[in-house]
């Protein structure tokens, strides 16, 4: 028997959904509760490594996934200058294995919509526009409280997982203090149509911002991206918001010309600033514990948020399906198989950064990148 038979789940993003359908398909009873009124995901894209494909085809929605992405394995850099040009094409490293590419290129609304869409058919009850607000837990279990449309619910759970991203009500609730925390960069994403020579990210330090990048999300659309020094961006108007971006994009060029020519009305701007935080410690209180985006987070300059907070979810259902009380040993081990590789992955990621801020041109960034790929290519 499963160390738990009835979670509650709070957040349906990509974490949430997996430890979902992990524990349904294991034989626990599953509620999924989520404050937005149907499935959906902020941005225009996702850049997803080999570790992660791992897992979504452990979720049993590879097929999906590789239907509505687009898989490379090189990655290139060029220069800021007028012609763009190219400086390196790099063999990526897999490390999903070779069964998996490198990397794939997403539209993150997509792959929330698949996630979801999987633990519905696992037989996970999902609960949309439910704003969860109390919780009282004793040796046996938690008793939730939720407001569910008009309606004010409770519901009782041998374990509620709280997976309901940065700004996590669960990790309140319990008393866990780690906020996220600014780390000076802010990043401009756009999803436009993809230029005939984009097959893969094109990466170009220097220029108007710290990096500009792309990354092919299918046939026809790619996401580009601009990472500046953060500002408060939330007072530009969205006409504002894109003479920004074409701003910033014209110091760029190659393929960029044609990103910067086809910005327009329906490119779904975006800006969001980088956070790191990690809970340094139990990321439980009793019967309650966050994973994902609650527990950490990490500038994006290794592309592994995503696959960190899927394994978050992987190992957890894994120990709780295998054990047979929910006592402080699995605890014990959720954190012994979590805590360092996330503490390498945050560091290695807010390295990067820190590094583009300071400008500093002697940092040994390929054996950092090689010292975390060797990591997370060994499964969680």
């Amino acid at each position: 028997m499963p160390a738990v038979s009835h979670v509650g789940v709070v957040g349906a993003g990509f974490a949430g959904a997996a430890a979902a359908i992990l524990l349904a398909e294991g034989g626990v009873e599953v509620d999924l509760f989520d404050a937005k009124p149907e499935v959906s995901a902020l941005g225009s894209g996702i850049t997803i490594q080999g570790n992660a494909c791992r897992i979504l085809d452990q979720l049993g929605v590879w097929e999906q996934v590789q239907e509505n992405s687009y898989p490379f394995d090189i990655l290139g850099l060029r220069a800021p200058d007028p012609e763009g040009s190219v400086i390196a094409v790099i063999p990526d490293a897999k490390m999903g294995g070779e069964d998996y590419p490198a990397t794939i290129g997403m539209y993150r609304p997509d792959l929330a919509a698949i996630l979801v869409e999987r633990a519905e058919k696992a037989g996970v009850r999902l609960h949309w526009g439910a704003k969860v607000d109390s919780l009282r837990q004793d040796e046996t279990g938690v008793d939730l409280e939720w407001i569910e449309g008009a309606t004010r619910r409770t519901g009782r759970f041998d374990l509620v997982i709280g997976a309901d991203g940065l700004h996590s009500a669960v990790r309140e609730l319990i008393g866990i203090d780690a906020r996220p925390q600014q780390n000076g960069m802010g990043i401009w994403r756009a999803f436009v149509p993809r230029p005939e020579q984009v097959t893969h990210t094109d990466l170009v330090y220097g220029g108007p911002c710290y990096i500009a990048g792309y990354c092919p999300t299918g046939p026809d659309r790619m996401y580009a991206y601009l990472v500046e020094e953060a500002q408060d961006r939330t007072v530009l108007s969205p006409e504002e918001q894109l003479a920004t971006m074409r701003t910033l994009a014209a110091g760029y060029h190659g393929p960029w010309d044609e990103v910067r020519a086809s910005l327009g009305a329906d490119s779904r701007i975006n800006y969001t600033w980088f956070t790191r935080h990690l809970i340094d410690g139990p990321w439980n209180r009793g019967r309650v514990v966050v994973i994902g985006d609650a527990a950490h987070s990490c500038p994006p300059t290794m592309a592994q948020g995503a696959a960190m907070s899927l394994e978050d979810a992987v190992v957890l259902a894994e120990i709780l399906l295998a054990s047979e009380g929910l006592d402080s040993s699995v605890w014990a081990e959720f954190q012994d198989r979590r805590l360092p590789r996330l503490r390498e992955v945050v560091d290695a990621s807010s390295q990067l950064a820190d590094w583009l801020i300071a400008h500093e041109r002697d940092a040994d960034v390929p054996g950092l990148m090689r010292r975390v790929a060797m990591t997370v290519s060994q499964p969680a």
